[in-house]
């Protein structure tokens, strides 16, 4: 899952572009989209409750929307640029998705499904248009907007996905963890063993991350109760940041992510 191999099917695999807006998929890529899922869920809640739900949501896309901005009037990737706006996806996926549930009272039994519709659509809008779905053809405004909406649409339905896990089917946090942890090996495996195309095993194992980060991440943060480990979404928060920030510091001043 940490190479190339899953970033291109045919002749084209391994090539990219000068101009690429996203980073090469190497372990640390893995590492740190799993860590901004877990900080993006814990710090969602801590907004809310410090907060309020109405003035967080409002905080959460301003700071999506100037992440954004940034990301697309950059003109090639740039290490702290990317991962700030996937961070800033992070925390107003897991708005969008407590929205449908907390406010509007939506089970995770329906969200879950509309958010995986909702992911369908972008994908069938991006290829439609654009005739691949390859993270390495990132080079153009539009490619990149489909590419940004799909990372939130993945999001929302991970977040909706690691709820449903924990809370109505009962397997907490902890035992969601686990076995999402489980279930991003399968595109590995069903890629490496049994002909699943390269892109596809890649946005499977996409979306996974999110339900596994953030399961880990809650587990951490919840009381004892609830099965977690009390440490609180504050200081859960915090820890999960300062590692974000060593590992993109260390990919800024090495630039071992962009080949």
């Amino acid at each position: 899952m940490a190479t190339d191999q899953l970033l291109h099917d045919g002749p084209s695999r391994g090539v990219r572009h000068a101009m690429s807006k996203v980073p090469e998929v190497t372990v640390y890529f893995w590492i740190i989209k799993v860590l901004t899922t877990g900080m993006g869920e814990t710090a969602s809640d801590w907004l809310a409750h410090l907060l309020g739900p109405v003035p967080a949501v409002g905080l959460g896309a301003l700071a999506l929307a100037a992440a954004l901005a940034v990301q697309l009037t950059a003109r090639r990737y740039v290490a702290w640029i990317y991962w700030t706006a996937v961070v800033m996806v992070s925390v107003f996926g897991t708005m969008a998705a407590d929205i449908l549930h907390v406010g509007l009272g939506v089970p995770y039994l329906i969200s879950t499904p509309f958010f995986l519709l909702a992911l369908g659509v972008v994908f069938a809008v991006w290829y439609g248009c654009e005739k691949t779905l390859s993270i390495h053809s990132i080079h153009t405004r539009r490619r990149e907007l489909f590419y940004w909406a799909t990372v939130l649409a993945t999001f929302a339905l991970g977040t909706a996905a690691g709820d449903l896990t924990a809370t109505t089917l009962g397997l907490g946090y902890l035992g969601s963890g686990v076995m999402f942890a489980a279930v991003i090996a399968v595109p590995a495996v069903a890629h490496r063993w049994f002909g699943l195309g390269a892109i596809a095993a890649f946005w499977s194992a996409y979306i996974v991350t999110r339900p596994l980060g953030a399961s880990f991440a809650d587990w951490m943060a919840v009381s004892s109760d609830r099965g977690g480990l009390a440490w609180g979404l504050g200081p859960v928060t915090l820890y999960w940041t300062i590692a974000i920030l060593a590992f993109v510091g260390y990919l800024a001043a090495t630039r071992k992510d962009v080949g």
